[in-house]
């Protein structure tokens, strides 16, 4: 039975986003926008839109079309908007439909929504007991999705694992491609392998990345393939250097580009760009961007003649044509850029659109030609900025590296709400406390853009302290050569990376060198736990989600032998290099407190790694606190656990910053 909503009495955008207080607090409150689609005819974009008002609780997310000139309107969900109702996926056809998805994870059932352009009526085409994603129109306004029936967790290794009882590894989800058809799904990549991205092609077929057995262990050996009538054709293998991510067709269907490199994981994207005929049956992929000193984040052939590709150099990222030799950039800028399908632009045949931020300026939607994009919303204008960010630039081992600084204007308190606290200052000149945040990854990178009020870095700016986060060794940013560089050498030219990137700051900013931290998530949990065996020179640490022990992850991670290319060989064959690079085999002599937090269901890097460090500090009598987040994954899904984790970190570090040097 179709749900049946009319256009006409949905809210405004304005209405809408001043609710009440338990929908959205008080200004001021930053208006996010967390995805665009821009319209055939160019003149409309979707936007899933958000109020970030730093509050404990998430805000509910908003499909919204707007105008070029100013005018929004909220589309009507089946549910109410909130943590049970998200939205994602907007999508439109050839002929002005807008469709989107609609999940509802406790009752573990996902829709699609359909808004018809001539009556604004919008309906339910399907509802599915499973989980739904990357929707996408086709040829002849055909809907695909991938769609995992009956899903036992939701999509990505970030989210929380199913509980370890009963028969362990008997079923595993799949996820396939999917056309509507009918308000049904028929399914048309094969059971027996999980697709992870995939694209169009001409006469009913696709390609795709794609695994056999399960897609949270198996995406780093995952493999280019074409599907066609319920089968499957590997067109390309990578070798054990290299992963693949983002394939697109050409128009014609006889060329797909995709990003290759070594990536750390499913949806952190970047590498070079290649191309593969599959008019040619004997082709083989050709590299793009061979030795180019930047990392390709994105791919499209939508955004205008030939291939197109998001580049991240520096501190600089820009929008290229890879199919044309020596062609220079469309657009450059040291601003984010993104919101698109897979973190790219979203193009069309009349224009562009996308989301632009950075440090200093606030989200908002940009809509135009390539390059020549003009702001479309002004929701955040007259928004103050509290703190400063630069671009710190160093040489270390032959590497140029970057990371940025930022640093809270003068007179920001020491504690949030609490001006003056001990151990800060909010005085001209006067030197702060920094904490150096360290990305996880390592193949990912920090970008200038804009910060939520509930992230961790606002919540350390606020408490009146600097905040460091290199790009080092591994990071995407300055080629393949560079994020590959920490292959067989976690633990090593990376952390000499981060301690060299302290010294750089310290010769740029008021920076209190006896006051430092560091913290960090994932690998940046790693490289927290790492810090403190190899150096005295931190007061605090925080790491949450980190790994002690590189040779027991092996048999506590879902994804064996995803690590030999790191370590050179298995784990099985020579245990050596992954002990020598396992904070847990260097306790010996470390006194530097450090709080441990982690997921109790954590599938990247599971709770027992984070166990064995604590107790390895407490038998050694380090001040240590370590908590476990109930029923949580690798990234913190509840709005109330992430609030603790916040207040957690800065109550610990304000801790150790005021305490008297003598007691470190």
């Amino acid at each position: 039975m179709h749900m049946k909503f009319l256009l006409a009495a949905a809210l405004t955008v304005a209405a809408a986003l001043n609710a009440p207080r338990s929908a959205f607090a008080s200004p001021p409150a930053v208006h996010d926008f967390k995805r665009v689609a821009i319209a055939p005819d160019g003149r409309h974009v979707a936007a899933i839109e958000t109020q970030d008002d730093g509050s404990d609780s998430d805000a509910p997310a908003l499909l919204v079309i707007r105008d070029l000139k100013g005018g929004a309107v909220t589309v009507p969900l089946p549910c109410t908007a909130g943590p049970e109702c998200k939205v994602d996926s907007p999508v439109w056809s050839s002929d002005g439909r807008l469709s989107f998805l609609v999940s509802q994870p406790k009752g573990g059932v996902t829709t699609i929504e359909t808004r018809e352009p001539a009556t604004g009526e919008v309906h339910q085409v399907l509802s599915f007991e499973g989980t739904l994603d990357r929707l996408r129109y086709g040829p002849g306004n055909r809907l695909a999705v991938l769609a995992t029936p009956k899903a036992h967790k939701q999509v990505g290794r970030a989210e929380a694992g199913a509980p370890l009882v009963g028969d362990i590894g008997g079923v595993v989800d799949e996820q396939r491609i999917a056309l509507l058809e009918d308000g049904a799904l028929r399914f048309v990549s094969p059971p027996e392998l999980y697709v992870y991205e995939y694209d169009f092609l001409p006469g009913g077929r696709f390609v795709g990345t794609a695994a056999e057995g399960d897609g949270d262990s198996q995406w780093w050996v995952a493999k280019l393939y074409v599907f066609d009538q319920g089968g499957a054709r590997v067109v390309f293998a990578p070798g054990a250097r290299e992963q693949l991510a983002e394939p697109a067709a050409s128009p014609d269907g006889k060329r797909v580009a995709f990003i290759g490199g070594w990536m750390s994981d499913f949806g952190s994207t970047g590498g070079d760009a290649f191309v593969l005929r599959l008019d040619q049956p004997a082709a083989t992929p050709v590299n793009l961007t061979p030795g180019l000193q930047a990392t390709v984040t994105a791919l499209d052939w939508r955004c205008g003649v030939g291939l197109t590709g998001l580049l991240l150099a520096g501190d600089t990222v820009s929008v290229n044509r890879l199919d044309a030799a020596g062609s220079k950039p469309l657009w450059s800028g040291t601003e984010s850029l993104g919101g698109g399908m897979d973190g790219g632009l979203s193009c069309g045949p009349h224009g562009i659109a996308a989301v632009t931020s950075s440090f200093k300026d606030r989200p908002e939607i940009v809509v135009g030609g390539m390059g020549h994009w003009q702001p479309i919303t002004h929701d955040n204008d007259g928004i103050a900025t509290t703190f400063s960010a630069r671009s710190v630039s160093w040489h270390n081992d032959g590497f140029d590296i970057q990371g940025w600084l930022l640093q809270p204007t003068a007179g920001t308190s020491g504690t949030p709400g609490t001006p003056g606290a001990p151990g800060t200052s909010g005085a001209p000149g006067s030197k702060r406390p920094l904490v150096v945040l360290v990305h996880g990854g390592p193949e990912a990178a920090v970008t200038n853009r804009f910060l939520p009020a509930s992230s961790n870095v606002w919540v350390l700016l606020e408490a009146g302290w600097s905040v460091f986060e290199p790009n080092y060794r591994g990071s995407f940013g300055q080629g393949e050569a560079f994020a590959a560089a920490s292959i067989q050498d976690l633990g090593g030219g990376d952390w000499r990376d981060v301690l060299t990137g302290v010294d750089a700051a310290l010769k740029v900013a008021p920076i209190d060198d006896s006051r430092l931290g560091i913290m960090g998530g994932s690998y940046g949990g790693y490289m927290a736990m790492w810090a403190i065996t190899q150096t005295h020179r931190f007061r605090a640490a925080v790491a949450h989600a980190g790994i002690s022990d590189w040779l027991s992850l092996e048999g506590e991670a879902p994804q064996p032998g995803s690590d030999q290319v790191n370590f050179g060989g298995s784990v099985y064959d020579d245990a050596t290099p992954y002990l020598k690079a396992s904070p847990i085999m260097h306790m010996r002599g470390v006194a530097t407190p450090t709080l441990i937090t982690v997921g109790e269901r954590d599938l990247e890097c599971p709770m027992p790694q984070s166990q064995e460090f604590d107790t390895a500090l407490v038998a050694l009598g380090v001040p240590a606190e370590f908590y476990v987040y109930p029923g949580e994954g690798h990234a913190l899904r509840k709005a109330e656990d992430r609030a603790d984790f916040r207040r957690r970190t800065v109550a610990w570090f304000q801790r150790w910053f005021t305490a008297p040097t003598a007691a470190h």
